[in-house]
């Protein structure tokens, strides 16, 4: 998302005009009983020493802009902007930057017994209702919630927040009880080159991002680059790109004034109806009604 990677570019520099060591710098921006979200952004680097840090709520960070490198005792994997870091209480992990600096995150923390009475309205079962897995890749279904959280991050009275932290714990729980989260056995080099492609898309999301360019981009032929991108990401170039492209247009869409064929364009696409099937294939809505539906959400939220 630009606006998200200019912020963190700008944390960037700050850090290195006063020559600092990296480190998180998080802002928090609603509370409630049970939940805190906070605005995360981290300045780490690859020259960063990585600490073994422990998860003491139950955590649920969407990534933003930036990536890094999720470790933990249950897997692992390369977090990107739309994908979701899962984290239960008393895990232990480890997040690194060996690839690129920084990124920026929307962490929500559930208190343990908040946590786990939602796990156990919603149907979970057994003694540990924690999330079953410790990513989630930028997913359709997850679409919508993403781009609103978003907006949030911009303009935190857009975003009826109690509601959003409790419909993302849940879709979480159950998207995570399928998905798998296993480190793939990937050189390193593999892992920086799409680390690297992946933050040029974040920053030029209007740029003709074909199979071709991108592979070229990462220095691998198209087969191999379409191969272990979709191994590390857990989606195709094509549809990461277009997701992205859409998860943008939403958070315009949200917190922006602009026309709509404005913001299409922006963002990337060439095709105004184009931009409309997709946009509605993504959030189930056409883009003018998720507009409406935003205004809605923010004139309802508590003040």
């Amino acid at each position: 998302m630009a606006r998200m990677a200019g912020e963190l570019d700008l944390a960037l520099a700050t850090r290195r005009e006063h020559g600092t060591p990296g480190g998180t710098i998080p802002r928090i921006i609603a509370r409630g009983d049970g939940w805190t979200v906070a605005d995360v952004l981290c300045t780490a680097g690859p020259n960063d020493r990585r600490f073994e840090e422990q998860h003491v709520r139950y955590t649920l960070a969407i990534v933003l802009s930036g990536s890094f490198q999720y470790r933990c005792s249950d897997g692992g994997g390369l977090m990107t902007p739309g994908s979701l870091m899962l984290g239960n209480q008393g895990t232990c992990f480890e997040c690194g930057h060996e690839h690129g600096e920084g990124d920026r995150c929307l962490s929500i923390w559930y208190a343990p017994e908040h946590f786990e009475q939602i796990a156990a309205d919603a149907g979970a079962r057994g003694r540990n209702p924690g999330f079953k897995s410790v990513r989630l890749p930028p997913l359709r279904s997850l679409s919508p919630l993403v781009a609103r959280a978003a907006a949030g991050a911009v303009d935190s009275t857009k975003v009826p927040w109690g509601e959003l932290t409790l419909v993302l714990a849940v879709r979480a729980m159950q998207l995570a009880s399928g998905a798998s989260s296993r480190i793939c056995n990937l050189p390193l080099n593999a892992e920086a080159r799409v680390t690297r492609t992946i933050r040029g898309i974040e920053r030029h999301l209007d740029a003709g991002l074909t199979l071709d360019a991108l592979a070229r981009r990462a220095r691998l032929s198209p087969y191999h680059f379409l191969r272990t991108f979709e191994r590390l990401t857990g989606s195709t170039p094509h549809q990461y790109v277009l997701r992205a492209r859409l998860r943008e247009a939403a958070r315009r869409l949200t917190s922006e004034p602009g026309k709509v064929v404005d913001i299409a364009l922006d963002c990337g696409f060439r095709d105004v109806s184009n931009f409309n099937r997709a946009f509605r294939a993504e959030f189930g809505a056409s883009p003018r009604s998720f507009r409406l539906r935003g205004a809605a959400d923010r004139d309802h939220a508590p003040s």
